[in-house]
């Protein structure tokens, strides 16, 4: 064997042995992390719940006043309790301020002034979640979505569908906001 031979050989046993220390290396790093569904209800650990799947079943949502903060609302209390309503024994209590503001977002026709053609709904909430109790906040953030619609000329037509925007609009934010609270309850506190 000449020394060429010997020094490729050399080289290429060098990078394997890297790579093998790579490999073990990343192996070693993953086995250290805990991967988890976050809805699960499995326990994280021999007698200890799953918090965030007891904890979202277990918060009382506060009233709210307006038609588009209701559907959030609930749609929130499906989400969190699949239908059940709200909890007969809650744990944590969440305050929802929700806000909604419309932009016109295309103007096409000309009839006798500038008519909006289409618009965006954006919904937003400002929530803050407390232990009931001890009134000690547990999470509190902000979450907004969107949602488009068309106005037709016709004044009813334009009507249903602001509230069909409204409505998708809450849908999508309740689920946000599900699983925010979901992310929230899972993080020790």
């Amino acid at each position: 064997m000449s020394l060429p031979d010997q020094t490729h050989k050399s080289r290429f046993q060098r990078s394997r042995n890297l790579a093998l220390a790579g490999v073990m290396l990343a192996v070693a790093v993953a086995s250290a992390c805990t991967v988890r569904p976050l809805y699960s209800t499995a326990p994280v650990a021999p007698g200890v719940p799953a918090v965030a799947t007891t904890g979202l079943r277990s918060i009382a949502i506060k009233p709210v006043k307006t038609r588009y903060a209701q559907q959030v609302r609930n749609n929130l209390i499906f989400g969190l309790n699949g239908g059940a309503g709200q909890p007969a024994t809650p744990l944590y209590s969440l305050d929802l301020d929700i806000t909604e503001r419309e932009t016109a977002s295309a103007i096409v026709q000309r009839v006798t002034e500038d008519e909006p053609t289409a618009a965006t709904i954006t919904v937003t909430s400002h929530y803050t979640l407390k232990e009931i109790g001890t009134d000690k906040v547990v999470s509190f953030g902000k979450r907004e979505i969107s949602s488009s619609f068309d106005i037709p000329r016709q004044e009813f037509a334009a009507l249903r569908a602001r509230m069909n925007a409204e409505d998708r609009a809450a849908r999508e934010l309740a689920e946000l906001l599900r699983l925010a609270l979901a992310q929230d309850l899972a993080r020790p506190h």
